[in-house]
């Protein structure tokens, strides 16, 4: 018999937490929906319990750093405020290093990113390069939303910035954009070569 283990949603040794609790389970929710999973499939795929998952989809427990990101690869979250999972701290006088090509990599079907500077377990501002590999918004399961601010350079190729209340947007090599994370937008590649992006995103 099958016997469900009830997880302890507590920090991880790095004290990692998500940054709010009521948007990460929505965005969670609509993820796992989008994807026709039941709570059931999804906590499985995920390694977790199916009353860990509810509860965190429900704002009801904070979750760690590692279910967190089990969960993000289980359901190919591409939101760039789940790559950053801890509170804010006082400490002055940090600083992070990240060598050429040697970011944390994140893939998706539609993004390849590189994070940056992601030794720090507690900051606002996260950095990271991303390779665009959309062709066309149908690729895309819904719009990519979060909170915060976005600031995107364009480094190589040419690309459009899609969102939903704007016409679409074509961006060249040092172009740059600054817009509200909240409003749905998607990113997608124009010509064979793959748009390349840094993009800086603030959770505020």
């Amino acid at each position: 018999m099958d016997v469900e283990i009830e997880e302890q949603a507590t920090p991880s040794a790095e004290g990692a937490e998500a940054p709010d609790g009521e948007v990460l389970g929505r965005m969670i929710r609509e993820a796992r929906k989008a994807k026709n999973l039941t709570l059931e499939e999804t906590a499985r795929a995920a390694g977790i319990g199916r009353s860990t998952l509810s509860k965190i989809e429900n704002n009801q427990t904070r979750p760690s750093f590692d279910i967190i990101r089990r969960l993000t690869q289980t359901l190919g979250l591409e939101t760039p405020q789940l790559f950053v999972q801890a509170p804010q701290s006082n400490i002055s006088g940090r600083r992070d290093f990240t060598p050429a090509g040697q970011g944390e990599v994140k893939d998706t079907p539609t993004y390849h990113h590189e994070l940056l500077c992601n030794e720090l377990s507690s900051k606002r501002m996260l950095p990271y390069i991303s390779t665009i590999r959309a062709r066309d918004v149908s690729e895309f399961d819904t719009w990519v939303r979060h909170t915060g601010e976005e600031f995107m350079f364009v480094l190589s190729g040419e690309l459009i910035f899609h969102s939903e209340h704007y016409r679409p947007l074509k961006m060249r090599v040092g172009d740059s954009i600054y817009y509200d994370s909240g409003m749905g937008h998607c990113c997608t590649t124009v010509g064979d070569e793959d748009a390349v992006v840094l993009w800086i995103s603030l959770d505020i």
